[in-house]
């Protein structure tokens, strides 16, 4: 009927104790006798994998009350089906309130008992089963979950050298400004942390501040590689980078980092004031990724020797944007950059000493 069962079985009266051992014989079950409730404890460690315990309420030692209590407030015995056995109807409330399965009244009627005995190891193997089912089933989760995520990181790695190459398209029109991608991503994303960005986000702006400046691709090479200041005229041209990288990364609403390239492109040289291009947006009209990329691509900028200036020093670097909060950057953002700009030098890796006179953001910026 039942394979493998195994039943503790707990009882004083030996008259009662061979009706029980006659009856269990026929489920072909291993029979493990105690003597006592303390004796239950022991089997019921020895053997955890118990189908059933039968047991006096009446015991040396331990009596029932104790010993189902441990077994139900135990997180892994708690679902061992227990029989009390019990000769008075006031205990069988008291059992059943500490969470008995079952009981038998004494003297036992056979019938009752084989079909009670009986029901008790049926529920426990269907527990057992569906318990094994929800393992396997979790276990395969678990596989099937796993592999969704290396495919969504293999995904969004495809979409970070997809994003890569094409911001290094600009490079090859601009050189000298093209080679900070890598540091643009990484400073963008710290900031990103610092300013407790959800992680993802952090994630999704390393990737698409790779593609800030995408739209210098369309800039003839007059304006984008002339030394010194660009004329009122070459200027308006030079903005245009703005409007053509979002133009290019158009129509890509299903795919986040070429999405939030998109907005970066078209936002990063929007001022905190409403008098940055190509929309003149203010305060958080503009996009947080954009504000983010804005102050980290001026910085890499400002320390960076280009075609039309010189590197600036640390000093002079920070003098200039900081007249600028509030005006071209997030006053809060800019002060956490600076909070912590060690760790931003150090990720940027790349300080000039050079002395250099201050500059405005347009003239050193384009």
């Amino acid at each position: 009927m039942f394979e493998n069962v195994r039943v503790i079985l707990a009882e004083n009266d030996p008259l009662n104790l061979g009706m029980l051992e006659q009856m269990l014989q026929q489920f072909e079950c291993t029979l493990i006798k105690a003597g006592n409730g303390q004796e239950v404890i022991d089997a019921i460690s020895a053997h955890p994998q118990v189908d059933l315990v039968v047991m006096d309420l009446n015991m040396p030692v331990l009596d029932g009350y104790e010993v189902l209590r441990r077994i139900k407030q135990d997180v892994h015995w708690h679902d061992i089906p227990v029989v009390m056995a019990t000769a008075d109807g006031e205990e069988v409330a008291a059992v059943l309130e500490l969470g008995a399965n079952d009981f038998l009244a004494k003297p036992f009627n056979l019938c009752e008992l084989r079909h009670r005995v009986m029901n008790q190891i049926r529920n426990k193997r269907l527990a057992d089963f569906a318990s094994n089912t929800n393992a396997v089933l979790e276990m395969e989760v678990a596989k099937r979950t796993a592999a969704l995520q290396q495919a969504l990181a293999r995904a969004l790695q495809s979409e970070y050298e997809i994003s890569l190459r094409l911001g290094r398209a600009a490079e090859f029109r601009d050189q000298e400004t093209g080679s900070h991608l890598k540091c643009i991503s990484q400073l963008s994303k710290r900031l990103a942390q610092l300013a407790r960005i959800p992680g993802e986000e952090c994630d999704l702006l390393y990737f698409a501040s790779l593609l800030h400046d995408v739209g210098k691709i369309g800039i003839p090479d007059a304006i984008l590689l002339k030394p010194g200041k660009l004329l009122p005229d070459e200027f308006e041209t030079m903005k245009e980078h703005t409007v053509i990288g979002g133009k290019i990364m158009s129509g890509a609403r299903d795919y986040p980092v070429i999405e939030a390239g998109r907005i970066i492109a078209l936002q990063h040289h929007e001022k905190w004031d409403g008098t940055g291009y190509p929309y003149g947006l203010k305060g958080e009209e503009i996009h947080i990724f954009a504000r983010v990329v804005s102050i980290v691509d001026v910085f890499d900028a400002l320390l960076t020797e280009r075609v039309y200036k010189r590197a600036f020093t640390v000093e002079e670097t920070t003098a200039i944007m900081m007249d600028e909060s509030g005006k071209a950057f997030d006053p809060q953002l800019l002060e956490l950059f600076f909070e912590h700009v060690d760790e931003f030098l150090a990720l940027q890796g790349r300080i000039h000493a050079d002395a250099v006179s201050v500059a405005s953001i347009t003239d050193i910026i384009r």
